[in-house]
């Protein structure tokens, strides 16, 4: 557990010594009471003390508690560490047979009380249905392969996913993403990293990329399918993967192939839309968090701007299918949101909230969305091409769209309170 090493004295005081009590064993009331009644009672030879850190975790009925304590200067003197270990000891010893827990005392040096602090630790997020005991053991090895250091874990959800975020010293961002990767991609798991501190909670804007993302499938298939047209919009979408196509050339292509449909097919798709699992969730828990919420597509506007008013979301946007005579041209209107539209929009809207780019998240699972994903504060992948996946700062490749809730830090509990 992590313990604050950081003295509690100026740097011209005079040195006191410190120690790590260590108290472990079935919880049950009064423990902690007991102990420090024994720290603040005069007794066994123990010079009045100070606290200066404690860490309490109770594991399924196990208690573990960490206490650092100072000896205050005496008025005859420094305090002997020898005789302040010793008194500590005895305290220990009795606390321990009053209780029934066990009491260790570490010496500062034997507890690496007066380490320096390893850098800015990291929360590395594991996700699964379930995680397996193979993701935690090759996660752990990674991280200690690039000398990193686990200083805490504990489980985030266990439903719709199972998940973990361990607290890591002493790596960088960059090489535990690096060494992580393999990780992941072996083991059935996702894993993501983000730094510790306010950045992480104080992100307050997200944009969701709608087709395959928000929700399942892609409109333009289903309109093509009720056109007649879904093998030659097929055959474009696999020119547009295979680069023979831009984003915007193969819109245009795969729009042009729409001509004629009455306008009434798009109520008919739209009405028909399956929301990815956990869309809901994810929505309403970021509403009552405070987030601005709202979704930049690559689709038509016919299709999100219901959508959006549908789940009472911020804002929208998306390309505009002309429309003439109660039939689609095959034409667009306005400019088109490509990649670097998508990216436009995404500073527009944080730009409209006065939110900076770095408290914003973005979702998407395309190609289309990475300059997106690159240009908030934290881009995720959701069930994206390998491609995609390797450009995003996270990747998650679990059905639930509101396991990015984990993502974020926030726990079940804290989930379930605000629904």
């Amino acid at each position: 557990m992590p313990l604050d090493p950081t003295p509690r004295t100026s740097p011209t005081a005079v040195s006191t010594p410190r120690a790590l009590l260590i108290v472990s064993g079935g919880d049950r009331p009064g423990v902690t009471a007991r102990l420090f009644a024994a720290l603040a009672g005069p007794g066994g030879g123990l010079p009045p003390v100070e606290v200066v850190d404690v860490e309490q975790v109770v594991v399924h009925g196990q208690l573990v508690l960490g206490v650092v304590v100072g000896a205050l200067p005496a008025e005859g003197g420094p305090v002997a560490e020898e005789h302040f270990l010793a008194a500590l000891e005895r305290l220990a010893a009795g606390v321990a047979e009053a209780t029934g827990v066990r009491v260790q005392v570490e010496s500062a040096a034997d507890a690496g009380l007066d380490a320096a602090p390893d850098g800015r630790p990291h929360h590395v997020i594991l996700l699964g249905r379930p995680v397996p005991p193979e993701a935690v053991a090759g996660a752990a090895s990674a991280i200690a392969g690039i000398g990193g250091n686990i200083e805490a874990i504990r489980r985030l959800s266990d439903y719709p996913v199972t998940s973990f975020e361990l607290t890591v010293s002493g790596a960088e961002a960059t090489e535990l993403r690096t060494a992580l990767a393999s990780v992941a991609s072996t083991s059935n798991a996702d894993i993501a990293v983000e730094q510790v501190g306010l950045a992480r909670r104080s992100k307050r804007l997200i944009v969701l990329d709608v087709d395959s993302t928000l929700v399942r499938g892609e409109v333009i298939d289903e309109l093509a399918a009720r056109a007649g047209r879904a093998a030659e919009v097929a055959r474009i979408t696999a020119a547009a993967m295979n680069g023979e196509l831009d984003f915007a050339q193969s819109l245009r292509a795969r729009v042009a192939a729409l001509e004629g449909l009455p306008v009434e097919v798009l109520d008919e798709v739209r009405e028909a839309l399956v929301l990815t699992p956990g869309a809901r969730t994810l929505i309403r828990t970021l509403k009552r968090l405070g987030f601005r919420c709202g979704i930049v597509s690559g689709g038509f506007t016919q299709i999100t701007d219901p959508l959006a008013e549908q789940l009472g979301l911020d804002f929208a946007a998306a390309n505009t299918l002309e429309v003439a005579d109660g039939r689609l041209t095959g034409g667009l209107v306005g400019e088109i949101l490509d990649r670097a539209g998508k990216a436009r929009a995404l500073a527009r809207f944080a730009d409209r909230y006065g939110i900076s780019l770095d408290q914003t998240v973005a979702v998407g699972d395309g190609a289309n969305d990475l300059d997106m994903l690159n240009a908030a504060g934290l881009g995720i992948a959701f069930n994206a091409k390998p491609y995609v996946r390797e450009q995003a700062d996270t990747a998650l490749n679990q059905p639930y769209l509101d396991a990015v809730l984990q993502v974020l830090g926030f726990t079940r509990d804290e989930v379930l309170d605000a629904v």
